[in-house]
């Protein structure tokens, strides 16, 4: 399945080492929002985080979340992505998380892994998106 939901002109933000805001939903319905690295496969947005965290917890719980993107560019051009989260694993996330320190810290490997900690995948499929910019 291809991604049909965000628009070619913003694709580059997901390729670039944007910082995303994840907005996820805490128990009481209140959001809670966090930067986070993310990564694009062409259909799911991939966030990567330890098990355990307030996200981890939050997503596991309550799949609809929501990503505002913004170019490091030019902070007026933004893409901010509406979904829920379709796969949560654990599989690659070890791999994952030093990819994307290559990609936003021009390193190897992640730097600021914990001992115990347990690195997790979490999938979103894009369902709706609005953009400026």
């Amino acid at each position: 399945m291809s991604n049909q939901v965000i628009p070619d002109k913003y694709l580059d933000l997901l390729q670039k080492p944007c910082f995303a805001n994840l907005a996820t939903l805490m128990p009481d319905g209140r959001p809670q929002v966090t930067p986070v690295w993310c990564d694009f496969d062409g259909t799911y947005v991939v966030v990567n985080s330890a098990k355990g965290r307030q996200k981890d917890r939050n997503m596991r719980r309550d799949n609809r979340v929501a990503l505002s993107i913004m170019d490091l560019q030019n902070p007026y051009r933004y893409l901010e992505i509406r979904g829920t989260v379709d796969e949560i694993t654990e599989d690659g996330a070890r791999d994952h998380i030093d990819k994307m320190a290559k990609k936003y810290m021009g390193v190897d490997k992640y730097p600021y892994s914990q001992p115990g900690e347990v690195r997790v995948l979490y999938k979103i499929r894009p369902e709706k998106t609005s953009s400026m910019g």
